[in-house]
């Protein structure tokens, strides 16, 4: 379950960073309806974020679990 969040902040931050990409012109074909287009840069840069928070909560959970088990009595 924590690495599972772990793997879906990761993604999520990837496809934020493609999705600025090709927002930016720096990636994809120039016939996506992302290519050029500002407000997919906003959205990307929000997608990232999301994967970030939601990639600190799987390492924060990870961590609680693990000093649950050594101090586990």
């Amino acid at each position: 379950m924590k690495i599972l969040i772990e793997v879906i902040g990761i993604s999520l931050v990837l496809a934020g960073l493609i999705f600025t990409a090709q927002s930016k012109e720096l990636l994809g074909p120039q016939s996506s309806f992302m290519y050029s287009n500002p407000s997919w840069t906003i959205n990307g840069f929000m997608i990232i974020i999301a994967g970030i928070i939601i990639l600190i909560l799987g390492i924060i959970l990870r961590i609680i679990f693990r000093y649950k088990l050594k101090h586990k009595k």
